[in-house]
């Protein structure tokens, strides 16, 4: 493997693990608050269906980028809804979601598949301007790429170092200690779901706006369900997120490099790589998840707060 394939398969991960990380960070988020989203694949179709039409039509992915985010927490508050208003099953709802989401995204991306967008400007990573050409290329990245290790930093410095986050895990804990304490668990998993759906929908943004640069049905390709996984590998901890995130985007480049390169393996079985890798860690690291879940994860607050 030369130099240059093993620069093309870091900056390939880069870009397609941009849009993983931000929708785990916002998995985290939720979970947090004791929340699981299994409709979050919905929820990211439906955010880049919307992003990438409101694009098309404006002819601004910043706004289409707005929107985006907009739509995802506006679906995240579809789930709050069901699961903590009417106190409906947080799996089946996620579920619901998730089916409503495919429903909505295609009625959506209907008119706009073909369509061709204004991309992201990308710009020279900094000290790679001297690079030749074909090394340099490879490291022009557009503004949310740049944005998303600071975002992470971000929500850790919310979720442990700020009261906001404080009541967040409390919530996540122990809902009833913590509206003992004078929080109100229902609004806090309500903020922490709307975030959580922003930065779902900052994510697909990045998948439909800057990477693919273009709508087709299903485009998210299971990354919903690959962020809850990477929750789990990274211990609901948003730092180590980053390494997740990069892993399996990292094993998604490869696998392309392989098939690029000729390697006589069925295509179908290489494209199940990133996922087999996705197994392998949770089965190596879910073992001690009990020690980082948050104790009220997937239960239903029964109290009035």
């Amino acid at each position: 493997m030369t130099l240059l394939s093993i620069l093309g398969v870091l900056s390939s991960a880069i870009y397609s693990g941009t849009s993983l990380l931000y929708t785990t960070l916002g998995e985290v988020i939720d979970e947090r608050a004791g929340i699981v989203n299994l409709g979050l694949e919905g929820v990211l179709l439906v955010s880049a269906s919307s992003g990438f039409a409101v694009t098309s039509l404006s002819g601004n992915p910043y706004l289409g980028i707005l929107v985006s985010m907009l739509a995802g927490g506006l679906m995240n508050m579809l789930l709050g809804y069901l699961a903590i208003t009417r106190k409906a099953n947080q799996l089946a709802s996620g579920l619901a979601l998730m089916f409503f989401g495919f429903g909505l995204s295609s009625l959506i991306g209907k008119s706009f598949v073909g369509e061709k967008i204004n991309s992201l400007t990308r710009f020279v990573l900094p000290g790679t301007a001297d690079l030749p050409l074909k090394y340099s290329s490879l490291f022009k990245f557009d503004l949310l790429i740049y944005l998303v290790v600071p975002m992470a930093i971000l929500v850790w410095w919310l979720l442990y170092r700020t009261r906001w986050g404080l009541g967040v895990r409390a919530v996540g804990e122990n809902a009833d200690t913590a509206y003992a304490s004078g929080r109100n668990p229902n609004l806090v998993r309500y903020q922490a779901l709307f975030v959580g759906g922003m930065l779902a929908g900052l994510g697909a943004a990045h998948l439909a706006i800057a990477y693919a640069t273009n709508w087709t049905e299903g485009m998210t390709a299971g990354r919903g369900f690959i962020a809850v996984a990477l929750v789990i590998f990274s211990k609901w901890h948003p730092l180590r997120a980053i390494v997740g995130a990069l892993v399996f985007s990292g094993a998604v480049a490869f696998q392309l490099l392989l098939q690029s390169s000729g390697v006589q393996v069925s295509p179908y079985l290489l494209d199940t790589i990133p996922y087999l890798l996705t197994l392998i860690v949770l089965i190596a690291w879910g073992g001690n998840r009990r020690n980082a879940a948050p104790a009220m994860l997937g239960r239903v607050y029964q109290g009035s707060g």
